[in-house]
């Protein structure tokens, strides 16, 4: 093969990567992947192949032990990092810093996952390895190889959670928890979806005042999932047309976060409203925040809309 045609693009998705046409991917921001360790507050964290035979594996985090509270079991939190199902990862530092100070917040077992990216492991692969995790954490009831789970976990309280596109997870496996045991008589408990990515056909509220961002976020959604009938999917449009009704949702209780600034925010109020009317027999909660944008509770962890989120997140989990 000549250079010409190695050099040759299939895609062309900067700033973020470039898919040539013999197939190898050029990606162009700099994931900082950083260890697992003990912080200041005590949480510990560890990395584990959790299903070696599909390539799973996840960042687990254990909050500091309190003396007061012994053989007493906690929470768990099964969290999907965002990265429009393309980039990020469970281990970069952005996801690690927010995990940790969650972990020590709400007190909670957390089990991060790292779950395949397209172009290498297009959709529906994400979410199938997204369930295949929850279901290992949920056989570790049955005692299992992690101890952190099986000796401290309680199985009765699992939620799970995940921004922007692990915010659209979160909704896909809820909706398969609807349909197929976890296994081992493990309930799902609650699902927190925070600035969920969400899309459509038709252009919604800040859609269709910034069509250039709208046509980023199709762009991406065709590229990672080759196989999708479109952008009015069930699995990117929960609330298309013949999309299974979200009465289907497999968990007690749901927490919707949206942010004023966020074009997404208009998808994630019409599902809110949406699941509200459904008749699902689950709760279902709304956080807006005033004067922010995607995922700021990441990008400015100690503004005052974070820490507000941060308590409702610890509300939510206990």
């Amino acid at each position: 093969m000549d250079s010409t045609e190695t050099d040759e693009i299939a895609h062309d998705l900067r700033p973020y990567f470039i898919v040539f046409k013999d197939g190898h991917v050029q990606r162009l921001l700099v994931t900082d992947l950083v260890s697992p360790s003990l912080n200041p507050d005590g949480v510990s964290s560890k990395d584990l192949q959790i299903l070696p035979e599909l390539g799973v594996s996840a960042r687990l985090y254990l909050p500091k032990p309190d003396a007061g509270d012994a053989g007493r079991k906690l929470p768990i939190l099964v969290y999907y990092h965002g990265g429009f199902f393309c980039f990020a990862s469970a281990f970069c530092g952005l996801y690690h810093c927010y995990l940790t100070s969650l972990v020590a917040e709400a007190n909670v077992i957390a089990v991060s996952v790292e779950y395949g990216l397209a172009p290498e492991d297009p959709l529906p692969t994400g979410y199938d390895y997204s369930w295949a995790a929850l279901q290992w954490v949920a056989a570790h009831t049955a005692g299992g190889p992690e101890p952190w789970l099986s000796e401290h976990g309680d199985f009765d309280r699992i939620t799970i959670a995940g921004d922007s596109a692990g915010g659209n997870i979160v909704h896909n496996v809820a909706m398969r928890a609807g349909r197929e045991e976890l296994g081992h008589g493990v309930k799902l408990g609650g699902a927190i979806l925070v600035h969920p990515f969400f899309n459509g056909d038709e252009a919604i509220g800040d859609e269709v005042k910034y069509p250039e961002k709208k046509a980023l976020n199709d762009r991406f959604w065709m590229f990672s999932s080759p196989t999708t009938v479109g952008l009015d999917d069930p699995l990117i449009n929960p609330m298309a047309d013949g999309a299974p009704n979200l009465s289907g949702l497999g968990c007690a209780r749901v927490m919707v976060c949206l942010a004023e600034k966020d074009m997404m925010r208009d998808r994630g109020r019409v599902y809110y409203e949406r699941l509200r009317l459904s008749g699902w027999k689950g709760t279902v909660e709304i956080l807006e925040s005033e004067g922010e944008d995607h995922v700021f509770h990441l990008l400015n962890p100690t503004c005052g809309n974070a820490g507000i989120m941060m308590q409702r997140f610890v509300s939510f989990l206990n």
